[in-house]
């Protein structure tokens, strides 16, 4: 009887299961949480260190537009307004093009296409981006070369690299919105006599409107940190932007083609890891921004 009583008492087999699996996720949840931190702290301890441990203004940094680090001037202004500009040129251009896309994938071709497409917009999300930053190398700068003459480089290049590295992410992420939708909005639609434009402008599009902005910060996002692909096109000159057609740099590019000439420790190394706090600040900040959109969607 006592042995009876012992078995029955003791942790089953999927209790003892169930305890080793909850100390196996907290340790990965702490190793992640840790390696989080620590970049955080290790990336705002060089990032500050230009202001102070060089005493560097912090007002000129932001605001200066002239980048000479042999002079010691940092501007980062140039680089700063350059990342947002084609940011936000490539996303503009992007999004409808993406939306049109999943409409054509979800609502209006047969099912074979989308099993057809799906899989090669996914194909195209996973190209690294030198292979994008080579097309634009070898078709697009040569492209705008013929057609507006220059260099070819500069910022209407890199928005057009962006943009077409952006578009697959933003297109499989609408459509994943739009497939989303229950089937029983378009159903409910089309019994009240809708017609098929009007349940997708009325009704699918406001009902996946949470994921359609997702997509497009995220690939706004993604924009705004490249690196490579962007530097191969845009020039790499730390001036104001004038125009479409200048060479022009952007965060990333800066920091790339700098980071490899510099000292660890100097003035001019450390105002590089302040560029790379920016870049981290505002990776944080389109991450926020995506929070934000997908809780009001859900709301």
């Amino acid at each position: 009887m006592e042995d009876l009583r012992q078995r029955l008492t003791q942790p089953s087999v999927e209790s003892k299961q169930e305890a080793s699996g909850k100390v196996i996720s907290y340790l990965a949840i702490t190793l992640i949480g840790g390696l989080v931190a620590t970049i955080l702290i290790f990336l705002t301890w060089k990032g500050i260190a230009l202001f102070t441990g060089n005493h560097y203004s912090l007002w000129d940094f932001l605001s200066g537009i002239k980048w000479w680090p042999s002079d010691h001037v940092f501007g980062a202004l140039p680089m700063i307004a350059t990342s947002f500009i084609v940011t936000l040129l490539s996303g503009v251009i992007a999004l409808p093009l993406a939306l049109v896309v999943a409409i054509a994938i979800t609502e209006i071709l047969p099912s074979t296409a989308y099993k057809f497409l799906q899989p090669t917009i996914e194909l195209l999300v996973g190209i690294p981006s030198v292979v994008y930053g080579y097309v634009g190398l070898t078709v697009i700068v040569p492209f705008l070369r013929r057609f507006f003459g220059g260099t070819g480089f500069g910022i209407l290049a890199a928005t057009c690299v962006l943009f077409l590295m952006i578009l697959p992410t933003m297109t499989s992420m609408t459509i994943d919105s739009f497939r989303a939708v229950p089937k029983q909005y378009r159903n409910a639609s089309a019994g009240l006599g809708a017609t098929r434009w009007q349940t997708i402008s009325r009704v699918i599009i406001p009902s996946a409107k949470s994921g359609i902005l997702t997509a497009m910060v995220f690939g706004m996002a993604r924009a705004f940190g490249e690196a490579l692909a962007v530097q191969m096109v845009i020039g790499n000159t730390t001036v104001m932007p004038t125009g479409l057609m200048h060479s022009a740099a952007t965060l990333t590019s800066v920091l790339t083609t700098g980071i490899g000439n510099t000292v660890m420790g100097t003035i001019s190394n450390n105002a590089l890891w302040s560029l790379a706090l920016i870049l981290l600040v505002m990776s944080l900040a389109f991450n926020l921004l995506m929070r934000l959109v997908s809780r009001k969607g859900v709301k």
